[in-house]
């Protein structure tokens, strides 16, 4: 079994406080998170994790596949000595949180899956991005990924985030890109969601042609005990977008799954 690298940046917020783990989409970094941190990390210990080859996350030398990454992040939390988490994702970071669910159940106490699926877009086209990324560069997908990425007036709202974000792509290691996108080709737990017992948010963005309702319906349908949520004025890196209703979305369910 491959674990590939991911790096996990330290907890921040009180000491013995609920961990938060916070996941990124293919292609971003923990900068997809940076400015919610500091909402959350009033009454919770908050950390953010990068993909291999993304951020400061040292790259893979080998196939890997979304479960493998979920155990990455298992070992990750391990070694900052939480044995529970809530954990909150994006599109291949939500993507980690459904496996994360599966293959370590008694890790997460709550999950919020943000602009994902249980299945992710259609393999053929997963592996023909990954094979344009092989021969291009990731500097190829800037352009498209602007257009799916944020919402009508995001960029210009937020410039520095939006920028920055594009250059994290950019920066992101090709191969490792390319591996992430082989990995979301054969990605597909909508058969196992009835597994999952601990709530979930099912987070959906308006703008998001990625991920739109359908598939927050269908993971919150799926797993025992969900729900749906949306995030006004956003698309697919909603947290990045809308960091304070991310924040207020995020402490109020993480509030009701405690109870």
């Amino acid at each position: 079994m491959t674990v590939p690298a991911i790096r996990m940046t330290e907890p921040v917020g009180p000491a013995g406080a609920p961990l938060v783990v916070l996941g990124p989409s293919l292609g971003t970094s923990a900068i997809l998170w940076e400015d919610v941190v500091p909402l959350l990390a009033a009454d919770y210990r908050v950390c953010a994790w990068d993909l291999p080859g993304h951020g400061d996350a040292p790259a893979a030398t080998e196939p890997f596949t979304v479960g493998e990454i979920a155990d990455a992040v298992a070992a990750a939390v391990a070694e900052t000595g939480a044995d529970r988490i809530l954990y909150a994702g994006v599109s291949l970071g939500g993507a980690v949180g459904l496996e994360l669910m599966l293959r370590h159940p008694r890790l997460v106490d709550a999950a919020a899956i943000v602009c994902s699926g249980a299945k992710l877009g259609d393999e053929e086209a997963w592996r023909e991005r990954a094979a344009q990324v092989r021969a291009q560069g990731t500097s190829s997908l800037v352009t498209a990924s602007a257009g799916r990425w944020f919402a009508p007036g995001s960029l210009e709202r937020r410039p520095e985030i939006g920028g920055r974000l594009l250059h994290a792509l950019r920066d992101t290691d090709d191969e490792n890109y390319a591996l992430c996108c082989e990995a979301l080709a054969v990605y597909d737990v909508r058969d196992r969601l009835a597994r999952i017992e601990v709530p979930v948010a099912a987070v959906w963005a308006e703008f998001d042609a990625v991920t739109p309702e359908a598939s927050a319906v269908e993971i919150a349908e799926g797993v025992r005990d969900g729900r749906v949520l949306r995030i006004d004025d956003a698309s697919h890196l909603a947290p990045a977008e809308q960091p304070d209703a991310a924040a207020v979305l995020l402490r109020g369910f993480f509030a009701e799954a405690a109870r």
